[in-house]
């Protein structure tokens, strides 16, 4: 199965005969991917979307084979470095935003395009091929602005004073009230599943907070625990994180220890802790969109071998285990199809799962809290 429609074209070229090919190819690629530009008064972003990087590799793909039938020496000259360009766009479509595949993906471009004006080209040279090297030079060149500010926005991160997104929730906790002695206060902490989890459908009448952040990291959880977490005073806290810490290649181990420093200073404001297992992700969706290929990034093994140590840490520790993957995975390991329209996040049917099995949770851990136990003291001999 042909998965791009220009990848039909290429082949219907292929099988022409050599006389017709190069006025057949140019018919064919004579119409540009990107006709359409940013609507009036509207500034062009210098960062591209993960659809516009997409649209953009398949396009450059197809103006590269294009130039090899114009160019019959460019085709065997450039095969090395569109291979180059088709893996570049495959690691971005599966991890979008990745510095490197964006560096690898420009500096072969670049490089098709310093052998374009290399080799020799026939006369007289066809206005619809001279067209597609301007079209790809403008795509070289609009790549190399998406990097450049990828980079800047890379350092700014790295340089914020405030790298964990404290101010989100900050005046949000400033105008809360106490706790209602008559409702449990619990605290749903993670990131965008959490984030995009309407509470307040799923759970009226409750005093449940949503201090989900869309992105982040056990570590950058950690880092705003205090203000999100132990400052509100609730009696439980529900943990779902791990998913983007897997995403970004962040070792098991490093994920665990934040996972333990977490649990930590909230055991130390004698907070109950609910950790939530790490949801199943699922490929299913992929032909929507390359990008809902998750299991590249979220190898499902990791995922499972992270759940079992969350499941012995809360063993060992007394902390409830709440099983929202047993629930949500299928016969193949992976994220039941209808619970999801990316392969990562819930949709409506998947949050109806995941409720009720989070209100039970909830209802066997929150409660009032134990008083601490007196510390023994040593008998002094008289």
């Amino acid at each position: 199965m042909i998965r791009f429609p220009w990848a039909r074209r290429f082949l219907i070229i292929q099988r022409l005969p050599v006389a017709r090919t190069i006025a057949a190819s140019m018919a064919l690629w004579a119409i540009p991917l990107f006709a359409q530009g940013p609507a009036a008064g509207q500034a062009p972003s210098p960062i591209l979307s993960t659809q516009q990087v997409d649209q953009m590799c398949q396009r450059m793909t197809q103006l590269m084979q294009a130039g090899g039938v114009a160019i019959p020496e460019l085709q065997r000259a450039a095969a090395p470095v569109i291979e180059n360009v088709r893996q570049a766009c495959g690691e971005l479509q599966m991890r979008p935003g990745r510095g490197q595949a964006s560096y690898v993906l420009l500096m072969n471009l670049r490089a098709y395009l310093t052998l374009a004006d290399a080799v020799p080209k026939p006369f007289p040279f066809p206005e619809v091929a001279q067209r597609q090297l301007t079209e790809l030079r403008d795509g070289s060149t609009r790549l190399d602005s998406h990097f450049r500010a990828l980079l800047e926005s890379k350092d700014t991160q790295l340089s914020s004073s405030d790298p964990d997104n404290r101010k989100r929730y900050a005046d949000a906790n400033r105008r809360l009230a106490q706790p209602a002695p008559s409702k449990p206060r619990v605290v749903f902490y993670g990131d965008s599943i959490t984030d995009f989890w309407r509470l307040n459908e799923y759970f009226p009448e409750s005093d449940y907070l949503n201090r989900g952040i869309s992105g982040q990291t056990t570590g950058q959880m950690l880092g705003r625990t205090k203000p999100d977490v132990i400052d509100l005073h609730p009696q439980a806290v529900v943990i779902l994180a791990g998913t983007n810490d897997l995403a970004r290649n962040i070792p098991l181990t490093e994920i665990e220890d934040n996972y333990l420093m977490m649990a930590d200073l909230l055991s130390a404001g004698r907070i109950r802790v609910i950790f939530a297992s790490v949801l199943p992700v699922s490929d299913y969706h992929k032909d929507q969109n390359p990008a809902y290929e998750r299991t590249p990034g979220r190898p499902p093994a990791f995922i499972k071998a992270l759940n079992d140590w969350l499941q012995s840490l809360c063993v060992q520790r007394g902390y409830t285990y709440l099983n929202y993957y047993s629930a949500m995975i299928d016969t193949a390991g992976l994220m039941q199809r209808d619970l999801s329209d990316d392969g990562l996040h819930p949709n409506p049917m998947g949050y109806r799962i995941m409720a009720p099995l989070a209100n039970n949770a909830i209802a066997r851990t929150a409660g009032p809290a134990e008083p601490p136990k007196p510390r023994s003291r040593r008998q002094t001999s008289k």
